[in-house]
């Protein structure tokens, strides 16, 4: 087998343009001495520049083939044969202000990203290449036709920044869609959040999004949830998309006590 040849089932689009790879590294604002995760480094290309320009590279690869290919070509990096979705995000808080990044697979980006911001806490940024479709999405404010269930869970965790376009031209084999690469910076409170509770209620409200408030908490009325409508400037009349991402977590707390 080929470990250079694109793996479809894993959603492979290995990043070719130099440029665009010291764009990424230099919105890292990299220090010799920081650590670096990356997740899913591919054939190696931002790998290479990050061995480079800092002391310690840790990446994630679910690609065997990769792995060992990347093992040889890159021996200053370390590199992990382990699935981003399945890894401890957790355990970055006993290594604070490590740096995050990555040119994510489309088809598992999304959840990637759930994890990373909800479960680690005290990583020092995340910057990641995304479908620009989902990028937008998790940097969308509320009002916006791209702000949803993603948005209101990452930007209670992170702070979200939209960097910059990535052309189809970059990678190989050549996506469909246009990239784009965002910037995370953790809000450092993911260990007091009851991430069940708070997922329920995005969901909940997002299932239901062309409908208004005042149906979709029917059942959850109280002297609460009527304090709640208030401090956020809502009404039963408003819709999910609405709601600031903060006022979800809020929210949570009201109606699954």
């Amino acid at each position: 087998m080929n470990p250079g040849r694109p793996k479809r089932s894993l959603g492979q689009n290995f990043l070719r343009d130099p440029n665009t790879v010291r764009k990424i590294v230099a919105a890292m604002d990299l220090r010799f001495e920081d650590r670096v995760l990356e997740i899913g480094p591919g054939q190696g290309a931002l790998t290479g520049l990050l061995s480079e320009a800092c002391a310690l590279v840790v990446a994630l690869e679910k690609d065997r083939d990769l792995c060992l290919e990347l093992k040889e070509k890159l021996p200053r990096a370390a590199v992990v044969n382990a699935d981003a979705l399945e890894f401890a995000w957790e355990s970055l808080d006993s290594r604070p202000e490590i740096k995050i990044v990555g040119n994510l697979p489309y088809n598992v980006a999304s959840p990637i990203i759930w994890e990373v911001v909800s479960r680690a806490s005290s990583f020092a940024l995340g910057v990641f290449m995304l479908q620009k479709e989902v990028a937008m999405r998790v940097c969308s404010r509320p009002g916006s036709r791209t702000y949803g269930g993603l948005s209101a869970w990452v930007q209670n965790f992170a702070r979200a920044e939209y960097l910059f376009r990535v052309s189809p031209a970059v990678f190989y084999p050549r996506p469909k869609v246009e990239s784009a690469v965002v910037r995370f910076y953790p809000l450092n409170h993911a260990g007091f959040v009851d991430r069940s509770k708070l997922a329920a209620s995005i969901k909940m409200l997002f299932s239901k999004r062309r409908k208004q408030l005042g149906r979709i908490l029917k059942g959850f009325e109280s002297r609460d949830l009527a304090a709640w409508f208030v401090k956020w400037d809502l009404t039963p009349r408003s819709r999910p998309e609405e709601i600031p991402p903060e006022a979800f977590l809020d929210l949570s707390r009201v109606i699954f006590v």
